[in-house]
């Protein structure tokens, strides 16, 4: 694998007894994440953001890779804190939004779910068929997705395209999903900002509206699609831990 690019490193935090476990995005990295994964360090909470396969080392390594990679990934990653801890929260950010979903799906026992601008609601048939028309020409990637920021001041550690085929594999999976977000009954705590250029707010919406159980949604009215690195990341990390520590405490 070639080598991880300065500010993609996973991030892992010994804690108490109870655990969050944080998922970063598709062409994005453990960076867009690592502030709010601090503050749940810093509240005392077992920490683990990995670094999902084909990321935070080249576009080329991203292309080999497909949405089982990211799932069996971030499986592993919750069999080995829910092995030693008393109860574990999924945390996800854009594609990790829905890994996050998909993760607390099949297990029941999750005790809450945490997901900022998450990739939810399946494309429209017209942009997957764009999107193999692009395939057919020869391509393998459209214009990059990343660093959409309002703040000038941060730029988040992505790649600078974003493969096809692989988010192909992603779309299909989320299509699967979807019907199933009924079955999801911990309390879910849902960031969706206002003015995204990546995923439609509309995504956080079928979200909201699909999960079984109790549904806290907060609007970000300052900051685009990367928003744990934006205006409003003081609030999302300050009400997650809020959920956190409720949730845990139940």
């Amino acid at each position: 694998m070639s080598p991880i690019m300065p500010g993609a490193e996973p991030f892992s935090a010994p804690g108490g007894p109870d655990a969050v476990l944080v998922i970063h995005g598709y062409t994005g990295s453990p960076g867009s994440l690592r502030d709010l994964a601090g503050a749940f360090a810093a509240a005392g909470y077992t920490v683990e953001l990995p670094l999902l396969p084909g990321h935070g080392t080249t576009v080329e390594d991203l292309v080999a890779t497909r949405v089982d990679d990211w799932t069996a990934t971030v499986s592993s990653a919750f069999a080995e804190l829910a092995a030693r801890s008393r109860k574990v929260i999924v945390v996800g950010l854009s594609m990790g939004g829905f890994l996050a979903t998909w993760l607390t799906r099949r297990h029941p026992e999750v005790a809450g779910l945490i997901v900022i601008n998450p990739l939810i609601e399946p494309p429209a048939e017209s942009f997957l068929e764009m999107m193999r028309g692009v395939l057919a020409t020869g391509a393998a990637s459209i214009p990059a997705v990343g660093s959409d920021i309002a703040d000038p001041a941060n730029h988040e550690v992505s790649y600078d395209a974003t493969p096809i085929e692989p988010l192909l594999s992603l779309f299909a999976a989320m299509a699967e999903l979807e019907p199933q977000l009924g079955e999801i009954r911990c309390p879910a705590l849902i960031f969706t900002s206002r003015q995204d250029h990546v995923v439609p707010p509309q995504s956080s919406d079928v979200l909201a509206a699909g999960l079984g159980g109790p549904v806290e949604h907060v609007w970000l009215e300052r900051s685009y699609h990367v928003a744990t690195q934006d205006y409003d990341h003081a609030e999302i990390e300050a009400r997650a831990v809020e959920f956190v520590d409720k949730a845990f405490a139940s």
